[in-house]
């Protein structure tokens, strides 16, 4: 194809004259359609302004409605929440060290808050969609848990969720002692494994891998229970669980 550096370009003979005409008019039509899609464009834009502009409006107003919410509503509900929380937990932390009908006591005290403080089953109730409320969904899921109320402490450790590698995992693993309490080690073990696989760190996946390695021997699946134990041994040779892990892998080679 030729090329036509410069405007006023002439061409040398007929054939080139030919081909210029052609270029030049395959421009024209090119440019033609591009007016013509232009203003049609243009002419849609024109008739369907006022579309486009409420459109527009409804987000602007949308993005502004929901930063108003988070300044104004969702900072100070999360504010409110967490000093809340301060009350309830003071009484679980002191029922975790206590003992007997005491710690039953304590346990009462966060749950439900008392002298007109609230619980973490009322923060639960009252701040709905905070931080807090998860993590008092969290405490009250344990709380049940360690008052033998097993089917509380499912209910509640089943509707906390977090990416925390202790918490997550802790949470797991609640729900999978509260099956074994309730006598279902299929799901107890389930549990034990979602805790295991949560996020894998020094302090809970031993203490996991040491429950799961336990319920598969008494499952008799011993090599299931070889492969958990090993495990501790491999990886987590410095924890409490290693010290005795040598028995239990003897007793998952066991015939």
């Amino acid at each position: 194809m030729a090329t036509y550096k410069k405007r006023g370009y002439k061409p040398k003979n007929k054939a080139e004259e030919i081909e210029l005409d052609e270029h030049n008019s395959t421009t024209a039509e090119v440019f033609s359609t591009l007016d013509e899609s232009a203003s049609k464009t243009e002419e849609w834009v024109s008739k369907n302004q006022n579309y486009i502009l409420g459109v527009i409006g409804v987000i602007a107003l949308g993005v502004l409605a929901y930063l108003a919410y988070v300044q104004f509503v969702q900072k100070p509900k999360e504010a409110n929440a967490a000093n809340e929380m301060y009350y309830p937990q003071q009484y679980f932390d002191q029922a975790v060290n206590g003992a007997g009908a005491e710690r039953d006591s304590l346990y009462t005290i966060a749950l439900r808050g008392a002298d007109g403080k609230y619980g973490f089953l009322d923060i639960i109730e009252e701040y709905k969609g905070t931080k807090a409320a998860n993590i008092a969904t969290y405490s009250a899921g344990m709380a049940y848990l360690n008052m033998q109320q097993y089917d509380n402490a499912i209910d509640y450790l089943e509707d906390f969720s977090s990416d925390d590698a202790i918490l997550g995992a802790l949470a797991k693993g609640g729900l999978g002692d509260a099956f074994m309490q309730l006598n279902q080690p299929e799901d107890a073990l389930d549990y034990y494994e979602k805790a295991i696989s949560h996020n894998v760190n020094d302090y809970t996946t031993p203490k996991f891998l040491y429950k799961a390695g336990v319920v598969s021997l008494d499952l008799g699946e011993k090599e299931k229970a070889l492969k958990y134990f090993q495990r501790i041994k491999d990886e987590f040779s410095s924890s409490d669980e290693a010290t005795t892990i040598d028995v239990f892998i003897g007793k998952a080679k066991s015939n």
